[in-house]
């Protein structure tokens, strides 16, 4: 069956089947090659990209600036600033205006009933560029990468290594799942998944062949992993926890001793950056031949370049 993506928000990857999940990382590849190759296409021509920024970016920004300017369209950049979301006009009213006048939205905010009330007003593709909740666009190209080193995602063990219910735990949990991967979320009491999403997520690993797990033991929950990933210890909003997270965390840093307890030579890190060296990822393990994480930054152009053409066209 033929996947048509077209008119399609990314809000969360929950929406997506398997089949769509293959589709964007097979068109991730497709103009990744066309990089390399120095291949330019106009895809984007007259079309205008309007991206809401609540929270500071590096990747996301750039990978939705240059991608949408480099197929020859026109991305728009929108701090809390400069326009009016949720301040002196609701936010159904900037996505009915929004709507109006360009052809997608990203955001990247705080709450993610934002990007849903976004999505649901304007009646143009809405990308959700991270939220508190969630950050689908990083896990594709999480997915990509892991992929690009394995050749597959089937059956490949990741490993979640930290607060086990922040966004980036939330997404690797959905996006393993979908993908028939094996997921271990491995984190302190304290911090454990939303018991919704886990058992959500624990049927959709039934139906693909993966599983969910959540384990407190760091080098057991390693064990077989061939991909450790982490995350910060204190989310952007959350730098007031940042002492209690370091209490909590510390017996969960990445370093060499916890890379070998997975029994594998060819085990990779990933980060979804920016990165606190020394806190949940050592110098030497980031920086390390084992380290994936330039390439995983990368590929977020490529995936996200891939997402646009996949809803404009």
């Amino acid at each position: 069956m033929a996947v048509n993506l077209t008119g399609r928000s990314l809000l969360t990857l929950l929406e997506y089947t398997p089949e769509e999940i293959s589709y964007l990382l097979d068109l991730s590849f497709q103009v990744k090659r066309e990089s390399r190759a120095k291949i330019v296409h106009r895809r984007f021509v007259g079309k205008t990209l309007a991206m809401i920024f609540e929270k500071r970016s590096t990747r996301t920004r750039l990978a939705f600036e240059t991608a949408f300017a480099e197929e020859g369209g026109h991305p728009i950049f929108l701090s809390i600033q400069d326009i009016q979301l949720g301040a002196k006009e609701s936010i159904e009213d900037t996505a009915r205006v929004l709507g109006r006048m360009v052809d997608a939205i990203m955001f990247r905010g705080f709450k993610q009933e934002t990007v849903e009330t976004l999505a649901k007003y304007s009646n143009v593709p809405v990308y959700n560029g991270l939220t508190d909740v969630f950050h689908p666009t990083q896990v594709l190209a999480d997915l990509m990468t892991v992929q690009e080193v394995f050749g597959r995602l089937k059956g490949i063990k990741l490993v979640f290594m930290g607060d086990g219910r922040n966004n980036m735990a939330n997404s690797l949990m959905i996006g393993c799942a979908k993908m028939g991967m094996h997921y271990v979320v491995c984190s302190p009491k304290e911090l454990r998944p939303d018991e919704k999403l886990f058992k959500t997520c624990l049927e959709v690993a039934k139906e693909t062949g993966g599983t969910i797990q959540i384990e407190e033991d760091p080098e057991k929950a390693v064990q077989g992993a061939d991909v450790i990933y982490t995350d910060v210890w204190a989310s952007m909003g959350e730098e007031d926890k940042q002492a209690e997270r370091e209490r909590l965390l510390r017996p969960y840093q990445v370093n060499e001793h916890l890379m070998k307890k997975t029994g594998k030579d060819e085990t990779i890190f990933l980060h979804c950056l920016p990165a606190v060296k020394g806190q949940e990822v050592t110098f030497e393990v980031i920086e390390g031949k084992q380290s994936k994480v330039w390439d995983e930054a990368e590929n977020r152009k490529h995936t996200i370049k891939a997402l646009m053409i996949a809803t404009l066209l």
